[in-house]
């Protein structure tokens, strides 16, 4: 359950700083649709927004198919 005060997604500048990525790189992922992303309205009011549960599991599935670097 979540708490009352947790958010439920975030916005570019934050997802960037959760994940530990710049900007460029979510945006590329974002434009690849490499990472879940939801788009909100149309024309130059659009919004793209990151929901947090989706970001910890992309997370999870990523970090298993990468190979462990010593």
């Amino acid at each position: 359950m979540h708490a009352a005060n947790e958010r439920l997604a975030v916005r570019s500048r934050e997802a960037a700083v959760m994940l530990g990525i710049s900007t460029r790189t979510l945006f590329t992922l974002t434009k690849n649709n490499k990472i879940p992303h939801i788009r909100l309205g149309d024309g130059e009011r659009r919004a793209v927004l990151y929901p947090v549960e989706a970001l910890r599991e992309w997370l999870r599935k990523e970090s298993q198919q990468q190979p462990v670097v010593d």
